[in-house]
Formats: structure tokens, sequence, C-alpha cells
């Protein structure tokens, strides 16, 4: 398996996409109602793809989150 060097703005988009990702699946774990992910969480995902250029739907997005974080199994 390679290993992807992320850049900076990279490594910042994945860690948003993860923190986001971390959020949506904390608001499915509880009983309390519909899961809600907090506007900033989102601006901060959002925002951080754009500067590295990413829209967070590409191959090349999925395959730098994959690097980082591989699927559980």
């Amino acid at each position: 398996m390679t290993t992807a060097v992320l850049t900076d703005r990279e490594r910042t988009a994945v860690q948003a996409y993860l923190r986001l990702l971390h959020t949506v699946r904390a608001g499915f774990d509880t009983e309390a109602g519909p899961p809600a992910v907090p506007p900033s969480v989102l601006a901060e995902a959002e925002q951080a793809l754009a500067d590295a250029g990413l829209a967070g739907n590409e191959d090349a997005f999925f395959r730098l989150v994959g690097s980082w974080f591989p699927p559980h199994r």
C-alpha cells in the first residue's frame, strides 16, 4: 500500500472532514432526537475542502481520507 503525502491544506481538509464525520456519528448514537450538525462544524469542513481545492466527493479526496483513516472491517 502506498502512503499519500498530504499537503498542509489536504491534511486540514481531511481532519475537518473526519471531525464532521465523528460529529454526525455521535448525533446518530443519541436517543435525543434527530441528529444535528452544528453549522460551525459543517462550515469548517466546507472551507477546508475549498482551501485544498477539493469538493469532498471526488475519488482523490476519498483516497486521502482512506490513507489517513482506513475503514473498519
